[in-house]
């Protein structure tokens, strides 16, 4: 039988929104993955601990509350100070206060050295694809 790819889900910082984490937890495990939830109001150093605990591929954050700029800025360098500095990093939700083109803020996150950045409104489906798409790419994971 073949071992589940290991993924860390959670809503950073003090976002405390879980409906579109519960939604994706629910997607991205259908998908055959395995998913460690860590549900909201999640630190940086949750996220870290969790992948390296559970040896994942992965870590998918989101934040609705409009501060995920704030919260989300340093993840990068946190995860290499541990070892796992080439993990896949995913993002999305409302990550920014106030209404900024989505190109710039799609910016910001990638120069913070996120893989993936998405827009309010993402299906699961695109990220589901971007990160078997990625994980092939890497070979972490089969066709």
């Amino acid at each position: 039988m073949e071992n589940k790819v290991k993924v860390i889900l959670g809503v950073i910082g003090a976002d405390c929104h879980a409906v579109g984490n519960k939604i994706l937890n629910h997607a991205i495990t259908a998908a055959g993955f395995e998913v460690a939830n860590l549900g909201v109001l999640v630190p940086q150093e949750e996220f870290v601990n969790a992948a390296i605990e559970t040896n994942a591929k992965a870590i998918l954050v989101a934040s609705l509350y409009g501060h995920g700029e704030i919260d989300c800025r340093g993840l990068r360098e946190r995860c290499r100070e541990t070892g796992i500095g080439d993990i896949l990093l995913y993002v999305g939700g409302n990550l920014v206060v106030g209404k900024t083109d989505f190109a710039e803020v799609e910016k910001k996150f990638i120069d913070m050295g996120y893989d993936k950045v998405y827009a309010p409104g993402t299906l699961p489906d695109q990220v589901i694809n971007d990160l078997k798409n990625d994980l092939v790419k890497r070979g972490l994971m089969s066709e």
